[in-house]
């Protein structure tokens, strides 16, 4: 369930809940604590993504660019999501790892 929640909290408390997560369940469950750095990396290649959009929004590219990156991080997060469901691992895709 944690490692579930780790995925969706895309949609709320996108950085804290899997930092949160992470550091609470890192030591019981190594299936969490893979999934909740997972979801911290995404989250913060994400935000990274967003700030470089929304300067790249003055050069008009941002502008497209802007909804790719807010659509494509909550499609991903949901796909991951469900593979933490099925007890599955899963990598996203282009992301920086900062967390092991």
């Amino acid at each position: 369930m944690w490692a579930v929640l780790a995925h969706l909290s895309i949609f709320a408390f996108a950085l804290i809940a899997p930092l949160v997560i992470y550091l609470v369940k890192k030591d019981q469950s190594p299936f969490t604590r893979q999934h909740a750095a997972e979801a911290l990396n995404f989250h913060i290649t994400l935000a990274i993504a967003g700030v470089v959009s929304f300067v790249l929004i003055f050069v008009v590219i941002g502008i497209v660019l802007l909804p790719i990156v807010i659509i494509g991080g909550m499609v991903l997060g949901v796909l991951a999501a469900l593979a933490a469901g099925r007890r599955e691992p899963y990598r996203y895709p282009l992301t920086i790892r900062f967390v092991s």
